[in-house]
């Protein structure tokens, strides 16, 4: 199986779920487009062989934390 490495945007929704963004495969590009959102989110880079998502690491969380 053919492995790939991408950096993806995921954006925290108004009922704290996670909503998959954008994909990318320059992480400098990745985390400026992270970093220009209003929203929460996060860049998190991932690691797949074939279509199967096989490691994930959040690297950053950018933006406004939910306040308890």
């Amino acid at each position: 199986m053919k492995s790939a490495e991408q950096y993806e945007i995921w954006i925290c929704k108004q009922d704290d779920r996670w909503e998959f963004a954008a994909a990318f495969v320059d992480l400098d590009l990745a985390n400026a487009v992270a970093g220009a959102r209003q929203r929460r989110v996060r860049l998190v880079h991932t690691t797949y062989e074939g279509s199967r998502r096989v490691s994930e690491e959040v690297l950053a969380e950018i933006g406004s934390v939910r306040q308890s």
